[in-house]
């Protein structure tokens, strides 16, 4: 089964292309790490596959082959953005209360549990969390809804190294416990090395590089050296980079 499957999927922004005849097929059971460079399309590719943006051009199916943006699709995927949208103002359990009413997949037991095991205070208002805290609110949100597929979309931008850890700490272990894929966006891409099991590298608004983790290491190590998954990533957007100049000119 696959977890996302785009056909030359395509979303232009007045005369500008965010992304172009993007056609890759996401296979379930991975922790797939999105990386390019900004305005590489990462963002949007997300946004069309979770439902919150509409194609120019192609097509994008989620968790075989149900539409993206379908009532189906999206009591299964949880999606969690850069900026979370979180009431500032609001404690941490009233922010539970809301989410159990905007989503017909919940379970509150496990929500609590969550908060209660990462010592965030139901009673303590959202703008009053650490950076961290919030970014694990944010999940245990998704995570309440008992999804098929979880995306994140630049979770870690605002974390600080601890915070991070703990975060991809929580992700995996969700993942290996209850079965979900994931798929995450990031520019820590050394943070993604210890926890990617797929890779997908997008520039302007193309994929470069797509498959395994061991499998693109292993294809481009030798018995003297190992090739890690950030020197794929930084080939691949060098690559791109270099190509797309010789273009222009």
């Amino acid at each position: 089964m696959n977890v996302i499957e785009c056909t030359e999927l395509g979303k232009r922004y007045r005369r500008t292309w965010a992304l172009r005849n993007c056609t890759l097929s996401i296979p379930a059971g991975h922790v797939v790490a999105l990386v390019g460079p900004n305005g590489a399309g990462k963002t949007t590719l997300l946004n069309l596959a979770v439902g919150l943006a509409t194609s120019t051009t192609g097509a994008v199916s989620v968790l075989d082959g149900i539409p993206a943006g379908s009532p189906d699709a999206l009591d299964r995927i949880a999606f969690v953005a850069q900026d979370a949208p979180l009431y500032q103002n609001l404690p941490a359990g009233d922010m539970l209360r809301v989410a159990r009413n905007l989503n017909r997949r919940w379970d509150d037991q496990r929500a609590r549990t969550r908060l209660a095991s990462l010592r965030i205070p139901l009673n303590k208002k959202v703008g009053q969390l650490s950076g961290g805290q919030k970014a694990q609110l944010a999940l245990t949100i998704a995570l309440a809804r008992r999804p098929d597929l979880l995306v994140l979309d630049e979770p870690l931008a605002a974390l600080d190294p601890l915070a991070r850890h703990e975060f991809m700490q929580s992700v995996m272990e969700t993942a290996a416990a209850d079965g979900i894929s994931v798929v995450l966006s990031s520019h820590v891409v050394a943070e993604l090395e210890r926890v990617a099991s797929y890779l997908i590298v997008l520039s302007s608004g193309q994929v470069t590089v797509s498959g395994k983790a061991d499998e693109l290491v292993a294809a481009r190590s030798t018995s003297q050296h190992r090739t890690s998954l950030e020197q794929i990533v930084l080939a691949s957007m060098r690559e791109s980079e270099t190509s797309g100049r010789e273009v222009a000119a």
